[in-house]
């Protein structure tokens, strides 16, 4: 067969979810041949996620018929032939719907295939010294060898048509030991792991992944973001994303000599940590930010407004953003007035208000209610359907309101009057009082969020339910 030259570099998509088949342009004259076997910047344009190889492996084959498979690693390949031919097969051992399914092709040097990890790989050489080349993005370890998945050559369920029938060909006594299809254990999905778990946005993210073992869970006490051991002593290697609900939300606590440290502690050192981990494991990183890196001058915050944080909780928040934006794969989630499980505004005033108190709640600061369900939900959205990486504003829609609008919204739905709240300016509330300066409009632009196809509930809807979901628990 002889070699076809000055192909166009070009991608085939298989039946197999995530593996691709690419036409490689081979250069020849009188003197053989030269090909790009790997060019990252072509390729990445291409489509070919940029997996960052770290080893290159050969496999030199001295005979026609040699047959090796079917291999599933735990790390992704970037496969090609260096000289020969070959037949490949390739079978989808990893958890999930498309578990099972096969894709067959004959290999030359003007081909390469990216195979995702768990994806079983074999193939068997159609002529004498075929060298079958492998960049991979993981350093093979013995550790490793118990994380691979294998599927026995000969098995009915995948039905590979080897060119070469298997009794004539040479295969090693491990390859002719695996298990048959009904006996091999899928290759799990990476993990996300989610710290700060035990928070507000913590509880909803549990509620959220409910069931879901690919997700792991740890608060402080599991994964303390201030100890050097919590990062050291994790194979990351097993997990594809980390979401960040960790935070230091005393805003004012946060002017005072202790606090301004354990802010910068929590909301700056230890997202640096994350980050770092985050490039070093091609992780991608969740992190969740707040209106309060905007100094509230404008009526509606895009997500491309220059920061301009007016207190130590907002300066630790704007600087968390700078570090967590360094990571290639980030997604930002910048939200407002969060409303969870635990203490709230919005138990607050249902308290005040069953308690017969009239408040004075400030009225010049206006903005959204973010409830941590949705927060939560959307967060999954941006993880599953594999959104642009960037900054997302969110909080729930609807009319840009005060804290005395939703006080007195409170007040009226569980019964008491409206007119119980009286608005006062927030520089009446805090005459006299040790308080770290607050953002007045505070109103985020959700157009992004609404362009990835999520559905954004409305704040007020939202209060209804979680007003009566409250007092069903009474």
């Amino acid at each position: 067969m002889s070699l076809e030259f000055s192909k166009k570099l070009s991608g085939h998509t298989t039946p197999i979810p995530g593996v691709v088949l690419y036409d490689l342009p081979v250069h020849g004259d009188n003197r053989g041949w030269f090909k790009e076997n790997w060019q990252r910047e072509k390729m990445v344009a291409l489509g070919l996620p940029d997996f960052r190889p770290v080893q290159n492996n050969i496999s030199f084959n001295e005979k026609a018929g040699t047959t090796r498979g079917i291999h599933a690693e735990p790390w992704d390949k970037f496969i090609s032939v260096a000289t020969g031919r070959i037949f490949g097969a390739w079978v989808d051992l990893r958890e999930g719907p498309s578990f099972g399914a096969v894709f067959t092709a004959e290999l030359d040097p003007s081909q390469a295939i990216f195979i995702p990890r768990g994806v079983g790989n074999a193939f068997q050489t159609l002529e004498d010294n075929t060298a079958y080349t492998y960049l991979v993005n993981d350093h093979w370890s013995a550790d490793a060898q118990g994380q691979y998945t294998f599927l026995n050559l000969a098995d009915e369920t995948a039905a590979v048509s080897w060119p070469i029938p298997l009794d004539q060909a040479e295969l090693s006594d491990k390859d002719k030991a695996h298990p048959r299809m009904a006996d091999v254990t899928p290759m799990p999905a990476k993990k996300v792991l989610v710290v700060g778990a035990d928070g507000q946005l913590g509880k909803a993210l549990r509620e959220q992944y409910d069931g879901e073992a690919r997700v792991e869970f740890a608060g402080r006490g599991e994964f303390d973001l201030a100890r050097e051991d919590s990062f050291k002593n994790r194979n990351w290697k097993n997990y594809s994303a980390i979401v960040n609900a960790a935070a230091y939300t005393a805003v004012d606590a946060a002017e005072s000599e202790e606090g301004r440290a354990a802010a910068w502690a929590i909301n700056v050192t230890a997202v640096a940590n994350l980050a770092r981990t985050a490039v070093e494991h091609d992780l991608t990183l969740v992190h969740v930010s707040s209106d309060y890196v905007f100094d509230g001058s404008r009526d509606n915050h895009g997500e491309n407004e220059p920061l301009t944080p007016l207190g130590v909780y907002g300066q630790t928040k704007a600087a968390g953003e700078a570090v967590a934006g360094v990571v290639p794969r980030h997604y930002i989630v910048r939200t407002s007035w969060v409303i969870g499980e635990g203490s709230n505004f919005v138990r607050t005033m249902a308290s005040l208000a069953g308690r017969g108190i009239k408040p004075a709640v400030v009225n010049d600061q206006t903005g959204r209610l973010s409830f941590t369900r949705d927060i939560a939900a959307f967060i999954s959205h941006l993880l599953t359907t594999e959104a642009a990486y960037g900054t997302y504003n969110f909080s729930n829609d609807g009319p840009v309101k005060s804290w005395a609008d939703i006080a007195a919204d409170v007040y009226e739905q569980v019964g008491a009057s409206r007119t119980d709240v009286t608005g006062v300016t927030t520089a009446e509330y805090f005459k006299d009082k040790a308080a770290a300066p607050r953002p007045l409009k505070s109103a985020l632009n959700l157009a992004k969020a609404h362009s990835t196809g999520f559905d954004v509930a409305n704040a007020d809807e939202r209060l209804t339910a979680y007003l009566k979901a409250e007092n069903d628990k009474a």
